[in-house]
């Protein structure tokens, strides 16, 4: 017989329970070693949140993006497209109270949240003693813009040994002055991810997703596309958070694809290539490349280079697809080499 655990919330009132029984992808059968008599999470409401910070004796920090998810079916809705079990190690960036953290450890592996704000730590350190699979940290999920925290990375690597076949889920509302750097460095910190699932600002999501020649195309969207599949998933008004924020928001999933376009030859120039080309995105390309380029490469070659892939003089960046860009920086990044 498997445990219950609380799940599938219809109002803050009505919870039903569902047989705890996490299947073996390999085998089709249950699988054993996962515990199944984990706690129930708190289900944090406006009023439980209000609650909370009064016991306290504090109040969400605009300038940190304290915005909270308290529509319990958006959260549902985030862990359902996460697909955890046994083998997952959970990153959440932006623990807050710990309302999101404590549904994922009543599926994840392990979890490693991370808060920054001294407050909001202690409180979550509460909501999720109850699970064992939860480690918190009080940091600063970066180190630079360009960088995810060390810290952070040693410690989902830690957790990463201590799983069978483990893999990293990306599970967060992220605060959103942090989001775009999180999400991209992700992809630079040799961690093996399988997917993100988070709440991000509406703007941001588009851009991830912007086909060529759209007004929210940039870097970004090419960063992205280039090495993932992005989907928006759902978009969400600023009443499933408090306090409400002054934007909408949306939840999107995010799926690695390194090769979707050829493989990237590096990294590192192709994520300065793309900063430094859609800076000036609506100028002509030609000219902006023999900018870029004129000490490392030459501006001759440059302009070799753009003839045999057949450019046109008014070729401008922001009409250009994910998989041409790739190409043109592996072609220049070759030249750069030598």
């Amino acid at each position: 017989m498997h445990s219950k655990v609380s799940y599938g919330i219809k109002s803050d009132r009505d919870v039903y329970d569902v047989d705890c029984e996490y299947i073996d992808l390999l085998s089709g059968l249950p699988d054993p070693s996962f515990p199944c008599n984990m706690p129930t999470a708190p289900r944090q409401t406006r009023t439980h949140l209000m609650a909370l910070f009064k016991k306290h004796g504090t109040h969400p920090r605009s300038e940190l993006g304290q915005n909270f998810l308290i529509d319990l079916n958006i959260i549902e809705f985030v862990v359902s497209e996460a697909k955890l079990g046994p083998n997952d190690v959970v990153l959440e960036v932006g623990a807050g109270t710990g309302g999101m953290t404590a549904f994922l450890a009543e599926q994840a592996g392990a979890v490693v949240s991370v808060e920054v704000d001294r407050t909001m730590h202690a409180i979550a350190s509460e909501v999720t003693a109850p699970f064992p699979n939860v480690t918190l940290l009080r940091t600063d999920a970066l180190k630079n813009k360009n960088r995810i925290a060390p810290e952070v990375i040693e410690t989902v690597q830690q957790k990463l040994g201590e799983i069978e076949r483990g893999q990293v889920k990306l599970i967060a509302n992220l605060p959103y002055s942090i989001a775009t750097p999180i999400m991209s460095n992700l992809l630079l910190s040799g961690l093996p991810w399988e997917r993100m699932v988070t709440t991000i600002q509406l703007e941001l999501a588009q851009r991830m997703c912007a086909l060529p020649s759209k007004g929210h195309y940039s870097s970004l969207s090419v960063w992205m596309q280039s090495q993932c599949y992005v989907s928006l998933l759902k978009k969400l008004g600023p009443q499933v958070f408090w306090p409400r924020p002054q934007v909408h928001s949306a939840v999107v999933k995010v799926i690695p694809a390194p090769n979707r376009f050829g493989e990237v030859a590096d990294r590192l120039f192709f994520q300065d290539f793309l900063r430094r080309l859609f800076h000036h995105r609506r100028k002509m390309m030609r000219g902006v490349l023999r900018g870029m380029y004129r000490k490392d490469i030459g501006k001759e070659a440059v302009d070799q280079l753009l003839e045999e892939m057949g450019f046109a003089e008014s070729t401008r960046a922001e009409e250009l697809e994910p998989g041409v860009l790739v190409e043109l920086c592996n072609r220049l990044f070759a030249l750069a080499s030598k």
